[in-house]
């Protein structure tokens, strides 16, 4: 069974998350504070494999080449932000402390796609409207998906950034993330883990739906 750890980064408390089987670890995100990062894999003693991204907004990037040259791993990003990685007029840290410039990702993904990297097997799904190229990560051995800024708890992600898509959104979050079974855990970008049961629930967004 896999595990999550989850490490809040940066000074807009971005969620990064060390998803860990055994000895092995995959990193969702690493927004800042590679040192904290760096220090939660030792204390887990896992080794990285790779690096996800759900999007390449600068909050979510800020640590990504420092842990790729570290434990020499790839990136896997959207097709649709790969160049976003480079550019900080799209990844918005042209309007932060510091400009981010990060090289191209190893690997691109085009959802749907199942992914396997080393022990850990899971879905890609698409959900834009915060970003274009926004994706969420289905791991059904662990009953979870990490969301991005696509789904938060009672909430849902900005869309009035450069490149939002607001009319997308809404529609991706309920077909691709609320059709999951209701116990599934949802792990955001922001703010504290969730349930696909309780958003269906409580959210002001999607409550109307059908409670599961």
């Amino acid at each position: 069974m896999i595990h999550v750890k989850q490490i809040e980064t940066g000074t807009i408390q971005e969620n990064c998350y060390i998803i860990s089987k055994e000895n092995d670890a995959l990193i969702v995100d690493p927004g800042n504070d590679k040192d904290k990062i760096k220090n939660a894999l030792e204390v887990l003693e896992t080794t990285p494999l790779a690096i996800l991204l759900t999007h390449t907004h600068y909050d979510h990037i800020g640590a990504l080449e420092d842990l790729r040259r570290t434990y020499d791993i790839p990136v896997y990003v959207s097709l649709a932000e790969q160049a976003w990685l480079g550019s900080p007029e799209h990844n918005l840290s042209t309007y932060s402390d510091q400009e981010i410039v990060a090289e191209p990702a190893e690997f691109t993904i085009e959802p749907p796609e199942k992914i396997v990297i080393g022990p850990f097997s899971f879905k890609v799904v698409h959900t834009p409207g915060h970003s274009p190229g926004g994706m969420s990560f289905i791991f059904e051995e662990g009953d979870c998906v990490f969301s991005g800024d696509a789904l938060f708890k009672g909430s849902i992600g900005r869309t009035d950034l450069p490149g939002s898509e607001p009319e997308k959104l809404i529609p991706a979050v309920k077909d691709k993330l609320l059709s999951l079974p209701g116990h599934y855990v949802v792990y955001p970008g922001h703010l504290a883990s969730t349930t696909i049961a309780y958003e269906l629930r409580t959210n002001p967004y999607f409550r109307k739906d059908a409670v599961r």
